[in-house]
């Protein structure tokens, strides 16, 4: 059951629905569904089964994509809001996050003579401190914003993950739509007028992959969760 949970629906399932899209409209426009037969039954199984795959597709190749932009920090994203040079926090701050954290890891906390001169201790400092946020937020109703911006970074990083087979479904839909109005199969019909929806469709569908799904949708929806987890730091401090 866990393909039906909240995170697999909207940060998987709904990247594949958005992907095999063209797909799916095709086979709708090509279906007699005044009058269905075996066609249309066998059309409907097989894209239950394209939405399940594609869902299964879509966590690898995001994972895959997301280890290619983040190949230069291990294949994850390295965020630097807690540190003493990053701006997004004030400085008073920050420190009470770096304190609280400290005591919880058991280590000391980087100093900005440490970032400066052991960059590394510093890193593995905050590597191990987000590690410990991400691990202690884990409770979706408590920290339900969190969990949302999570949910939306996987959302984009899957998405961007099946981008290019998004992009070839969207051609080769039209390619098939095209085909099956000039030869006119006995399996499928298909109007030009069916061909001129099925063709703006994929107008805005290609439109979407290009110009939505991009590298800095993910890098941005990846810096607004990484923000919100470093804010939840406050509700766990008063837990203690």
């Amino acid at each position: 059951m866990d393909f039906f949970d909240t995170y697999s629906l909207k940060a998987r399932l709904f990247p594949a629905i958005l992907t095999v899209a063209p797909v799916v409209i095709l086979c709708l426009l090509c279906a007699s569904w005044v009058d269905p037969g075996l066609p249309e039954a066998v059309g409907a199984v097989a894209v239950m089964v394209l939405f399940f795959a594609a869902a299964n597709l879509a966590r690898r190749f995001g994972r895959a994509k997301e280890r290619e932009i983040f190949s230069d920090t291990d294949g994850r994203p390295r965020n630097p809001e807690l540190t003493h040079a990053d701006s997004t926090f004030p400085a008073s701050q920050k420190g009470r996050y770096r304190d609280y954290l400290a005591a919880q890891l058991g280590l000391p906390a980087p100093t900005a003579h440490d970032e400066q001169e052991r960059p590394r201790d510093a890193q593995a400092f905050y590597d191990q401190a987000y590690v410990w946020l991400r691990e202690n937020t884990r409770d979706t109703e408590a920290f339900k914003l969190l969990f949302n911006e999570n949910i939306s970074y996987g959302y984009y990083r899957n998405l961007l993950g099946l981008k290019p087979i998004g992009i070839l479904l969207n051609l080769l839909s039209l390619g098939v739509a095209a085909a099956i109005v000039h030869y006119q199969p006995a399996f499928a019909s298909l109007s030009n007028g069916k061909l001129v929806a099925l063709g703006g469709l994929a107008a805005i569908h290609f439109g979407y992959f290009v110009l939505g799904v991009t590298r800095k949708a993910m890098l941005d929806a990846s810096a607004i969760y990484a923000r919100q987890l470093v804010l939840s730091t406050e509700a766990l401090m008063k837990r203690t």
